[in-house]
């Protein structure tokens, strides 16, 4: 099979974006992207969804050319620009970082949100609840950027918005209320508060131990 001449269309507009010369039929999709990069420099692989079809199903990125059964004469690929895009990992640092940092404010109680009751004595239990909840969330921050493994795979930046904001939100939620100073203990007391301190604990000595073994 000879070099081909592949145009790209926008699947919108119709519109010809650009078109790649001498594509090999061994070239991957992946490298049909980065061509186009190359021409477009705002158009990153990332960015870039190719079709068979106006609205058809995006090509893989490790699929050839040559099996994407295109004419020797007029082959045309259909792109859609998937907009800015950012990393997986970045994504889940920011989620956990809001929580992290928006929880100790509350506990700080700033009398902007409490009033003139922020100066109140705080019950032991909302201090553990404190440790407990940064704990977790540094705990994520860290397994994000040490321990698990990202492809190379994005999402739009808007959908970090999104998604954030129920991270942020859920924990202004149940930061404002467990550090409230009309928050009343648990009914059972330094029992319940403790045993369930001990429950989170063996949780994570529990997922510590399966991530020795996983790595063993």
């Amino acid at each position: 099979m000879a070099s081909l001449k592949v145009e790209i269309v926008d699947a919108k507009t119709q519109r010809i974006v650009t078109t790649l010369e001498n594509i090999s039929p061994e070239d991957t999709v992946f490298n049909l992207k980065y061509a186009i990069h190359q021409q477009k420099s705002k158009l990153y692989p990332d960015r870039q969804a190719l079709r068979l079809e106006p609205k058809g199903k995006a090509l893989k990125e490790e699929q050839r050319v040559k099996e994407l059964n295109l004419p020797t004469k007029g082959a045309q690929l259909y792109f859609r620009d998937l907009g800015p895009q950012i990393g997986w990992q970045t994504v889940f640092l920011i989620e956990y970082a809001g929580p992290l940092f928006i929880y100790p404010l509350f506990w700080l109680r700033p009398s902007i949100i409490y009033g003139s009751k922020a100066s109140e004595p705080m019950a032991q239990v909302v201090n553990i609840a404190c440790l407990a909840w940064s704990f977790h969330y540094a705990k994520r921050l860290f397994e994000t950027v040490f321990i698990h493994r990202f492809s190379h795979g994005t999402m739009p930046q808007f959908n970090v918005v999104k998604n954030s904001s129920y991270y942020w939100g859920f924990c202004a939620f149940v930061s404002y209320f467990v550090n409230h100073p009309l928050y009343t203990p648990p009914a059972f007391g330094a029992v319940q508060v403790y045993a369930g301190l001990a429950g989170f604990i063996v949780r994570i000595l529990v997922t510590a131990f399966n991530y020795s073994i996983n790595c063993s």
